[in-house]
């Protein structure tokens, strides 16, 4: 599943991926979940401002469905975008 929302100028593309239980990857102890990926860009443009982000809850725990991990994925670059635009005015 995949989401591109516009913001201040900004376009934050999320993309969720099915995180694997323990036993297939040996990373993980907390098992099946979903995993924010996160890219941000300037709108318009075809290359992106950071890295993208691979992000679950707090505590390194998945995402417990494909909803939660997009608006998950939405907030964190919606607040680096807030972030760099509060730098900006220093």
């Amino acid at each position: 599943m995949k989401r591109i929302y516009d913001y201040l100028g900004f376009e934050v593309e999320v993309s969720v991926e099915a995180r694997t239980g323990p036993a297939d990857t040996g990373q993980s102890r907390y098992g099946l979940g979903y995993v924010a990926i996160v890219t941000i860009r300037n709108a318009g443009q075809p290359v992106s401002c950071f890295t993208p982000m691979r992000l679950g809850e707090a505590g390194g725990r998945p995402f417990r469905n494909e909803p939660d991990a997009l608006m998950g994925g939405f907030t964190a670059g919606r607040r680096l975008i807030d972030d760099l635009d509060r730098n900006d005015l220093d």
